[in-house]
């Protein structure tokens, strides 16, 4: 998941505020290797670039794991990316591949493609914002309803693995 931002006075270059690529964008990208490792990753290597101003800030983030059944798997965040905006989603299998372009900003154009053994399929898809979508899961939340889809250990297991990107990479977990 990549954009530019090369305001750095932004909040999001804040560590204060527990700001970086990777806890900005790159939750996304975790979230997703997760979802689709069917298991557990473990970081094998990980590597920012770094703010001049606060090299504790990372400004992109690549990562690399082992997954489960011997499938390694890799993340990128940059939020001082050449790309406009690129949020991209890609599994490579031994009869195939299957790619997901904007799978986090379904308001925008989006597009799945599956090769299987030489055939391809695509897709294109839109939807709602995130943003439309959490608002929706909130007034359901106010109105008694069950909405949560990702449960609280998976956002624990999501955020353990980020900050054993960030130490991975040599710069400390955010606060």
């Amino acid at each position: 998941m990549c954009f530019p931002l090369p305001r750095f006075s932004d909040i999001r270059y804040d560590f204060g505020l527990a700001g970086g690529a990777l806890m900005d964008a790159g939750c996304y990208a975790v979230h997703c290797l997760r979802l689709l490792s069917g298991g557990e990753p473990v970081v094998t290597s990980a590597t920012a670039l770094t703010l001049r101003r606060d090299r504790r800030i990372d400004r992109a983030m690549t990562a690399e794991f082992a997954l489960p059944a011997g499938a390694t798997g890799r993340i990128r965040a940059s939020m001082w990316s050449q790309s406009l905006l690129s949020i991209r989603a890609r599994v490579v299998g031994e009869h195939g591949a299957m790619t997901v372009d904007n799978y986090a900003a379904p308001q925008l154009p989006s597009r799945f493609v599956v090769t299987v053994r030489g055939k391809r399929r695509r897709e294109r898809f839109s939807g709602d914002s995130t943003y439309t979508n959490q608002l929706r899961a909130f007034a359901a939340a106010v109105r008694g309803e069950s909405t949560n889809l990702t449960p609280p250990q998976d956002s624990v297991a999501t955020m353990s693995l980020i900050d054993a990107i960030y130490t991975a990479a040599g710069l400390p977990p955010r606060g």
